[in-house]
């Protein structure tokens, strides 16, 4: 991924290697249920694994492609925070 921040290139890491590759809805949530299981402890495995099924349960009605891919962009986005915020306190 890559962030322009103020005129500057930042580059940012996705979460895991395929990030680029999520084009569906099911793709979308198996690769977030992946990014789980790099979490460090299991109370917060479980957490996010329960925001990600209640959010694809949430949006499963959504029926136009543009929204779908915001939701996946945003989605993406999330997870890349998420990962980090853990990276940084281990």
């Amino acid at each position: 991924m890559l962030c322009v921040l103020q005129g500057q290139r930042v580059s940012r890491m996705a979460p895991l290697p395929g990030a680029e590759l999520v084009r569906t809805p099911l793709q979308l949530y198996r690769y977030l249920l992946r990014c789980c299981r790099q979490l460090p402890t299991k109370g917060v495995q479980e957490h996010y694994k329960h925001a990600v099924r209640q959010s694809f349960w949430v949006h499963s009605d959504e029926d136009n492609p543009e929204r779908i891919q915001q939701i996946i962009q945003r989605a993406i986005e999330d997870a890349d925070w998420i990962m980090n915020k853990y990276k940084k306190q281990n």
